[in-house]
């Protein structure tokens, strides 16, 4: 920090004498953001007018680009309820089935080897809401608040009850599961394993999503399909965050540790049970707080300082799943672990942090190859899977672009190389993987294209994962750039 006096002692008395005490006295400290000026020294004065500006500018701009990191999980599930309610037409009673690459494309780096069950649920217009899953059901999944924290597990047959916050429990719940929802609105995602996707569709039919005020003539449930509607839950960017979160405040309440950040949005203009209507100049910082604040989340996704994102040391590989079920540590709460997270995915739930062999799931991400350089989409690239990864259901390695974290959309149609898509082994079981713009000859069926001009990042998924993964006898290699690139 550099101070400048502008008065130096040598001046002339006259000069001194001539002008104000104040404009004798002020100085001028270069800053990171400008000079400011302040009367006396900045310890002993006050900022002048134009400082207080420039300050306040400064001040609303930094708690902008923080609140659109602190937002993202809100945001994004804002934008999934718009999907359902207003896109898909899907409301409580629906179910949005994910059955194919067209169908899951669009979602946050949705798994192209699962067949979902989805359901959107807004308690606020239906009450208390039934999730009746049926007997023989093979699934995993959960349901989540609008933080994309776990509320219930959903693998087992039953009904569950599911309570709006400030609702007192009905009368006549025997044989209901209770649960006491901190939201509205809440998300179902269930991930079937029946034996082939006709049967999957069928345990779907029998599923029943139903206000509970509808107990005893439950409707039959709603099959919908996202084909006919263009669709994307990443969260928008600019103006329309703002606008996403703002409806999304109004709607839900406030958390006691969410607080100090709704002191932050008040001068900006979001405010809850307020219209949002900014002016020009709230507006125009929450335009720049958005962009400089995804911008750090690109930061925070791909080159991430976490210690929980760590795979094994030296691996470019990392844990994808940064943040813990419920968001926090002993003694903090994870703002940057679930930024990196859902800002490209959505769902955290105990099952998909797997740390021992079970009915659960591992993801590991990577955004750089072996020599530490970006991902690109105009090079080409190979993952040598050593043999027999360590997956009792099945794994897969999928490939997602970085602009809207989605499935990569090539004219094939093809953004996975699993043990369900099929692929052809090496000579030791190994299995090598090429990704990139250009098919590598005789190795087709091994192949993701990308797209030139544009990064891309891979999630390897381990469902069910066995005891190699865990005692590190079985350790993913890093991608390593083909021959020539």
């Amino acid at each position: 920090m550099k101070i400048t006096t502008i008065v130096n002692g040598a001046t002339a008395l006259a000069l001194l004498m001539a002008l104000p005490f104040s404009a004798a006295a002020q100085t001028t400290v270069d800053t990171r953001i400008g000079p400011l000026e302040f009367t006396f020294d900045w310890e002993n004065g006050y900022p002048t007018d134009e400082t207080v500006t420039k300050l306040y500018d400064e001040l609303d701009f930094q708690r902008a680009s923080q609140t659109y990191i602190w937002a993202l999980p809100f945001v994004s599930t804002a934008q999934l309820r718009h999907m359902y309610l207003d896109l898909f037409k899907a409301s409580t009673g629906s179910i949005v089935v994910l059955d194919t690459f067209d169908r899951r494309f669009g979602y946050l780096t949705a798994n192209n080897d699962t067949f979902y069950s989805t359901a959107w649920v807004d308690m606020g217009a239906d009450g208390p809401v039934v999730v009746e899953l049926p007997e023989g059901i093979n699934a995993r999944g959960a349901a989540h608040d609008m933080w994309w924290m776990e509320i219930a597990a959903m693998t087992k047959p039953g009904k569950y009850l599911f309570i709006p916050p400030g609702t007192d429990v009905p009368e006549d719940t025997d044989g209901f599961t209770v649960l006491q929802a901190p939201h509205n609105n809440f998300f179902i995602a269930l991930r079937l394993f029946d034996e082939d996707d006709a049967a999957k569709l069928e345990t779907t039919k029998k599923i029943k999503i139903y206000p509970f005020s509808e107990r005893n003539n439950a409707p039959e449930i709603r099959i919908v399909y996202a084909d006919e509607q263009p669709h994307f839950s990443a969260q928008p960017r600019g103006m329309d965050y703002w606008k996403a979160l703002a409806a999304a405040i109004d709607r839900e309440p406030v958390a006691e540790r969410d607080r100090f950040f709704m002191a932050y949005l008040a001068p900006l203009g979001i405010e809850k049970g307020k219209p949002f209507n900014p002016n020009e100049r709230q507006a125009r910082i929450l335009t720049e707080g958005a962009e400089i604040g995804e911008m750090m989340t690109k930061a925070i996704q791909g080159a991430r300082r976490m210690p929980q994102a760590v795979y094994r040391e030296g691996s470019r590989w990392e844990v994808a799943t940064t943040a813990n079920p419920n968001q926090r540590t002993e003694y903090y709460d994870q703002i940057d672990g679930r930024a990196a997270w859902l800002y490209e995915a959505i769902l955290n739930n105990e099952a998909m942090r797997s740390t021992k062999p079970g009915n659960t799931q591992v993801y590991l991400a990577t955004y750089k190859d072996a020599d530490g350089d970006w991902l690109d989409g105009g090079k080409n690239y190979v993952l040598n899977v050593p043999a027999n990864p360590p997956a009792a259901v099945f794994w897969s390695v999928s490939v997602y672009d970085v602009k809207m974290r989605t499935l990569i959309k090539t004219d094939l149609k093809k953004p996975t190389v699993g043990s369900i898509q099929g692929f052809d082994e090496n000579s030791d079981g190994s299995i090598s993987i090429y990704i990139g713009p250009d098919a590598p000859e005789g190795k087709e069926r091994n192949w993701i294209k990308t797209i030139p001009e544009q990064g891309w990042f891979p999630y390897f998924r381990f469902y069910s994962p066995t005891e190699p993964f865990f005692d590190g006898t079985w350790v993913l290699p890093d991608i390593e750039k083909a021959s020539g690139d």
